[in-house]
């Protein structure tokens, strides 16, 4: 890897012009870093391979890296898989050029995934930052949901706690405060206490992440609750349930297919979560 290479940051400088009614200014603004991200998996008998590419806000790229692994059902033991992963690290491929040399992360197994992760196409498979499942070869397998841990059977968040939630991220939101660009995700427990907090740019990596840091840190990823700042669209129930989480708490509106998603796996969805409000849907 060159000395030269720079890891890029999750905010970046750019100059902009400012139209207010009659007045123009200029002045120096920040943007959410949006990059992609290759994940490349090996495992024993098998060399790195590309398994995925996704857009992505870089900072916790190995957590990402092991988080989505785990949604998609590729590591022994569900959301406790971290015994699994032998290591994360960046590529070091003599191929890249400098500046694309933090945007490769290699996940080396210890034994083969629990599943074929496949490649979906002919090259790779590869997301946007705004969705979870792009790529999938049918609509059997967007829907499909791997095997993983147990579902959670402890307590959830009242709604109480529920409404309470939205302005505790609030807290933790640091690059969407700098930019107003970035997503976030939480792991919960009933009474609220956030374990563990990330931002991205797109929604199902910041939730990747979070599962990531807990599969990393040898925890599981079946906690009480799992808290994202946006829309609780399909693909972010469908980690959710894969992961065995007992409850998705979202600021934004659910949609029919989460809903169904939702109530068809035992997962309790609360939707439009504020200080004053909350809507439970399943």
């Amino acid at each position: 890897m060159t000395d030269l290479a720079r890891r890029p940051g999750p905010t970046t400088r750019t100059r902009v012009e400012v139209h207010a009614g009659d007045t123009v200014s200029r002045r120096e603004d920040r943007l959410a870093t949006e990059e992609p991200l290759e994940i490349r998996l090996a495992w024993p008998g098998v060399p790195a391979h590309r398994a995925w590419v996704t857009m992505r806000t870089p900072g916790h790229d190995f957590e990402l890296a092991a988080g989505w692994a785990a949604h998609e059902g590729l590591l022994p033991g569900g959301s406790l898989g971290a015994g699994h992963v032998a290591s994360v690290a960046y590529c070091t491929d003599t191929a890249l050029a400098p500046d694309q040399e933090f945007n490769v992360v290699t996940l080396t197994l210890r034994e083969p995934p629990v599943r074929d992760p496949g490649t979906r196409h002919d090259t790779s498979a590869t997301g946007s930052s705004a969705c979870g499942v792009c790529g999938k070869d049918s609509i059997d397998a967007a829907l499909d949901v791997p095997p993983g841990a147990s579902r959670w059977a402890g307590e959830v968040p009242q709604p109480d706690v529920v409404r309470r939630l939205p302005d505790a991220l609030r807290g933790h939101q640091k690059v969407f405060s700098r930019t107003g660009g970035a997503h976030a995700a939480a792991l919960c427990e009933p009474d609220g206490t956030l374990l563990v907090v990330r931002e991205d740019v797109g929604r199902h990596n910041a939730v990747d992440k979070v599962a990531g840091a807990r599969v990393l840190a040898g925890k599981s990823v079946s906690v009480s609750c799992l808290l994202v700042s946006g829309r609780a669209g399909f693909e972010l129930v469908h980690k959710a349930v894969s992961a065995g989480v007992g409850s998705l708490v979202a600021v934004g509106a659910p949609t029919s297919l989460s809903v169904q998603l939702a109530r068809d796996s035992g997962l309790v969805l609360y939707g439009f979560a504020h200080g004053d409000r909350c809507v439970r849907y399943a």
